[in-house]
C-alpha cells in the first residue's frame, strides 16, 4: 500500500466516522418527535373504526355510508397530495410538516360537531385536505438528512408508528368512549377531540426542533455537516437520479410504484378500518374489541423492526417487498375460510405484518431515482394515488358487506387485491436494480 492511499483509506474512515456521528444527532432528534407526529396521523385516520361502535348509530350511518365517510378523506388527500409536496419543496419542510399538523388536528377534532352523514362526510374530507402531503413530505425530510445505507431503518421507526398507533389506539379509543355523556358529550366526541389536538402542539414543536437540510443544522459541528454533504454528493454522482418533477411525471416507474401504493393502501385499510366490527360482530364489549384488535399489530411491529432490518444488511429490497405482499394475500385469503375467531386472527395478523412491512420497504424505491424537486413531487404523486387505495379498502369492504351481508367477502376481495399487487411488484425486477 503506497502512502497515499493509506491515507486515503484514513480520510475515509475519519469521514465515515464523522457521518455516523452526525446521523446518529440527527435521528435522536428527528425521528421521535416525527414518530409521534405519524403516530397521532395514523390514529386520527384509523380511530374512526372505533368510533363506528357508537357513532354510526348516533348519525344514522348504515355500512356504506360509514364506509364512503371512512374513505372520503382520501379523496381530499389525493387531490392536495402533490400542490401540498411542491410547496414543501418551496417554503421548507419544517414550516409546511408544521402547518400539516396544525390543520390536521384541528379538523381531527372538528368531527365531533358531524350531526349526520353530510356533515361527517365534509369534515372527514376537511380532514384529508388538512393533512395532506405529510407523509411524502416526512419521507422527503428524511431523504435529505440521511443517506441511503441508513434509510430503510430510518423509515422503519418513522413508520412503526403505524402498528403502533393501532397497538395503543385500540385500548384508548374504547377507553376513551366510555366518556359518554361527561359534559353532555357523546364518548365519541370525546375521542375525536382527545386523539385530535395534540397534533396542533406536535406542529409547533416541528417548527422548533426540524431543520430544513443539514447545512441549516447549527446543533451539528461543521464538519459533521460536511460529512453529510460529501455522502450526498457521492450518491447523486453515482446514481444519475431525475431533479426534474416534469421529467418525473414522464417515468413510468412512478405510476407503477403508486399502483403498487394503491394495492397494499387498499389492503392494510380495508383491513384496520373495519377490524373493530369485525370483532363486535362475535359478541364482543368494545373494550375487549379494543384490547383483541390491538393484538396483530403487536406482531406487525416486531415484524416491521426485523423486516428493515433484514433489508438494511442485505438489500433485495423489491424481492423483498414482493414477499411481503405475498404474504399478506395469502394469510388474508385463507383466513375468510374460517368461522371462528382464533384462525381467522391468525390470518389478519400475518395479512397485516405483510402489508405494514411491505410500507416501510416500498418508500425506499422511489429516492433510488428521485431526487430533489422531482423527488418532492414524484412521492407526493405516488402517495397520491396510492392514498386511493385508503378510500377504496374502507369503501370496497362496506359495499360488499352491505351486499352479502358478511364480511368474508371483502376480505377475500382484498386478498386478491393484494395477490394483483404482489405481480406488479415482481414487474419491477425490469426496471429498477434490486440492490
Amino acid at each position: 500500500m503506497t502512502p497515499t492511499s493509506a491515507t486515503t483509506g484514513s480520510e475515509i474512515a475519519i469521514d465515515s466516522h464523522i457521518e455516523a456521528r452526525a446521523v446518529k444527532k440527527a435521528a435522536w432528534r428527528f425521528i421521535p418527535l416525527l414518530a409521534l407526529a405519524y403516530f397521532f396521523n395514523y390514529l386520527d385516520r384509523t380511530s374512526v373504526g372505533f368510533a363506528s361502535l357508537t357513532m354510526n348509530q348516533d348519525l344514522g350511518l348504515t355500512a356504506t355510508q360509514f364506509g364512503w365517510g371512512a374513505g372520503i378523506m382520501f379523496a381530499g388527500y389525493c387531490v392536495f397530495e402533490v400542490p401540498s409536496n411542491l410547496a414543501l419543496y418551496r417554503f421548507g419542510a419544517r414550516r409546511w410538516i408544521a402547518r400539516i399538523m396544525i390543520t390536521w388536528g384541528l379538523m381531527a377534532a372538528a368531527t365531533a360537531l358531524a350531526t349526520g352523514p353530510t356533515s361527517f362526510y365534509i369534515i372527514r374530507l376537511l380532514l384529508g385536505i388538512g393533512e395532506a402531503g405529510f407523509f411524502p413530505g416526512v419521507i422527503f425530510f428524511l431523504a435529505v438528512w440521511f443517506p441511503a445505507r441508513y434509510r430503510t431503518r430510518v423509515l422503519a421507526w418513522f413508520t412503526v408508528s403505524t402498528p403502533l398507533s393501532s397497538l395503543v389506539g385500540g385500548p384508548l379509543s374504547t377507553w376513551l368512549l366510555r366518556m359518554d355523556g361527561v359534559l353532555g358529550l357523546a364518548g365519541w366526541k370525546w375521542m375525536f377531540i382527545i386523539e385530535g389536538l395534540p397534533a396542533c402542539v406536535l406542529g409547533f414543536l416541528v417548527l422548533r426542533m426540524l431543520a430544513d437540510t443539514p447545512a441549516d443544522a447549527k446543533w451539528l459541528l461543521p464538519e459533521e455537516r460536511g460529512a453529510l454533504q460529501k455522502a450526498f454528493e457521492r450518491e447523486g454522482a453515482a446514481s444519475g437520479k431525475k431533479k426534474d418533477f416534469r421529467v418525473a411525471l414522464k417515468d413510468p416507474r412512478v405510476y407503477l410504484l403508486a399502483m403498487i401504493s394503491f394495492g397494499f393502501t387498499m389492503g392494510s385499510y380495508g383491513i384496520g378500518i373495519w377490524l373493530p366490527q369485525m370483532l363486535k360482530a362475535h359478541g364482543m364489549s368494545v373494550m375487549e374489541t379494543g384490547w383483541l384488535a390491538a393484538l396483530p399489530y403487536f406482531f406487525a411491529t416486531i415484524g416491521l423492526l426485523w423486516w428493515a432490518k433484514h433489508v438494511d444488511r442485505n438489500g433485495r429490497r423489491v424481492a423483498n417487498l414482493a414477499v411481503a405482499l405475498a404474504i399478506g394475500a395469502i394469510a388474508l385469503g385463507v383466513s375468510t375460510y374460517f368461522k371462528t375467531l382464533t384462525p381467522a386472527m391468525v390470518g389478519i395478523t400475518l395479512a397485516l405484518i405483510g402489508t405494514i412491512s411491505a410500507r416501510t420497504i416500498f418508500f425506499t424505491l422511489p429516492a433510488r431515482f428521485l431526487s430533489g424537486q422531482a423527488a418532492a413531487g414524484g412521492l407526493a404523486l405516488i402517495n397520491s394515488i396510492g392514498a386511493l387505495g385508503g378510500f377504496a379498502g374502507p369503501y370496497l369492504v362496506g359495499y360488499l358487506k352491505d351486499s352479502f351481508g358478511t364480511f368474508t367477502a371483502g376480505m377475500l376481495g382484498l386478498a386478491i387485491v393484494l395477490a394483483i399487487t404482489t405481480l406488479l411488484t415482481l414487474s419491477l425486477f425490469a426496471l429498477i436494480r434490486d440492490e
